[in-house]
């Protein structure tokens, strides 16, 4: 599967749905962004169950701020509709690999309890 580009009208739906869905936040100006997108690319290849969306911060610039992008490259990884990994800089074919397979790897009902409880923490504090 190629790579597809999501907006601020698509994005939402993009992550949110269920399988893994892996996004790119670049920028053409941006070095090591450019440098990045052919280990992406050849990742999509290589992985046709899991989708690979790139976000061109510059055409976006408001779900980029949203999303609080400090630094690009930035890749995050949602499965299921939950980010489960996000971390600035390009990573090597290896590095990549790795990470489409931990997020495969993933037992999602262990990861829905943790996020239940950090919500729930976050609103007994809330009330305090």
């Amino acid at each position: 599967m190629a790579t597809i580009d999501v907006t601020e009208d698509t994005f939402e739906k993009t992550v949110t749905g269920e399988g893994i869905v892996l996004v790119d936040a670049w920028a053409s100006w941006c070095g090591p962004c450019r440098a990045f997108a052919p280990t992406y690319e050849k990742a999509s290849d290589k992985h046709e169950d899991v989708t690979f969306a790139k976000l061109d911060t510059e055409a976006n610039q408001n779900l980029a701020a949203a999303l609080e992008i400090q630094a690009i490259p930035t890749l995050m990884a949602f499965r299921d509709g939950i980010m489960v990994y996000r971390d600035s800089g390009a990573l090597p074919p290896a590095a990549l690999e790795d990470l489409v397979n931990q997020v495969k790897g993933l037992d999602m009902d262990d990861v829905r309890r943790q996020v239940a409880e950090q919500n729930a923490q976050a609103d007994q504090q809330g009330d305090k």
